[in-house]
């Protein structure tokens, strides 16, 4: 007797961030912004990181906040997807 075991759904990251770019076809440039504090110097530090993400449907254009997912390639540089746009209230509070 053969037991199927279940595979477990991989866990997947999402991410908040701005988009500072939409001049390319199906793909938008999101500046994420991590926070943390420095180990030595007690202090707190920003770092940025710039994805590309692809929006197939083209929702997203610049100033908004968007949350994305890691996938599987669509091209050299891009391995990220659009989940969703975050309302402009929604960030304010």
């Amino acid at each position: 007797m053969v037991h199927m075991e279940k595979k477990e759904k991989k866990q997947i990251r999402t991410f908040v961030g701005e988009v500072i770019s939409d001049k390319m076809d199906k793909t938008v440039v999101v500046k994420m912004v991590r926070t943390y504090n420095h180990p030595v110097f007690h202090k707190t530090m920003h770092k940025s990181k710039n994805y590309k993400v692809h929006d197939e449907k083209e929702l997203a254009s610049v100033g908004d906040v968007v949350e994305f997912y890691e996938g599987r390639p669509v091209s050299k540089t891009k391995c990220m997807y659009l989940a969703r746009v975050i309302p402009a209230h929604a960030v304010n509070q």
